[in-house]
């Protein structure tokens, strides 16, 4: 390793944007973006091709930890990955390599001595930034623990945003699955639950043997459904009763 770079840094920035994760997926973050910043020099333009083993033989993690907590870093738009045919490539976010004072790229590989100034010690500003996170990366994060509340949550977005990700292919076809079922059912026609119930229940009469006797007694006898006489008052039912001449 080239002696002429003195030490690896991590910004305030890097250190508060990974706060959104457990110490464990913290604590692995920085033991992978630290062994990224070993090799990735600003003449390289802070890029980098490592293998897994090598990281893990570095930081002492498993190799499934280690690919683990580098898509995280990328999630996070940490790192970038560009795979070729040696294998992948990771590019450092400059963003996260900016110093606090002026916004310029740290120059790592030329340590200078800085006098300490003691008169701004109760003085500390704070850079806030905002870092653009998709929707998508921000669904998968929340509902990561809930498959079912991530893929509706997922079909709630607009059919080209989904089409544009590539990073969740899995999840994105199980999403325009679901968003494809709900504009089915939102066009579906649905027959009354009244309907339902007066039809259900006329199968259960007709079914039963007395309520059919009682039926075709009341035809029988032209009794109405209550038992009662039908009195038939029009004219063609006058003439069918008198006898022929």
């Amino acid at each position: 390793m080239n002696n002429s770079r003195a030490f690896l840094h991590i910004t305030y920035k890097l250190y508060g944007h990974l706060d959104k994760l457990s110490g464990t997926k913290k604590s692995n973050c920085l033991n992978c973006y630290l062994s990224l910043m070993k090799h990735a020099w600003k003449k390289n333009n802070y890029e980098c091709g490592l293998r897994y083993s090598t990281i893990a033989k570095e930081t002492k993690l498993s190799r499934i930890t280690v690919r683990r907590t580098l898509d995280t870093l990328e999630k996070l738009h940490v790192i970038s990955t560009v795979r070729g045919r040696s294998g992948k490539t990771y590019k450092i976010n400059q963003l996260f390599i900016k110093t606090e004072s002026d916004g310029s790229i740290m120059h790592i590989n030329k340590p200078k001595m800085y006098k300490k100034d003691h008169s701004h010690v109760y003085k500390r500003s704070v850079l806030e930034e905002t870092i653009y996170i998709n929707n998508i990366d921000k669904i998968i994060r929340d509902n990561r623990n809930d498959k079912d509340s991530l893929i509706v949550n997922l079909s709630k977005l607009p059919l080209s945003e989904l089409k544009s990700d590539t990073k969740n292919p899995y999840y994105i076809k199980l999403a325009i699955e679901k968003k494809a079922e709900l504009d089915r059912e939102s066009k579906a026609t649905y027959v009354h639950p009244q309907k339902i119930i007066n039809e259900l229940t006329k199968i259960s009469k007709n079914s039963n043997p007395r309520y059919r006797e009682k039926v075709a007694f009341n035809k029988r006898n032209n009794l109405d459904y209550k038992g009662r006489p039908i009195i038939k008052d029009n004219q063609s039912t006058i003439n069918k009763g008198r006898p022929k001449k």
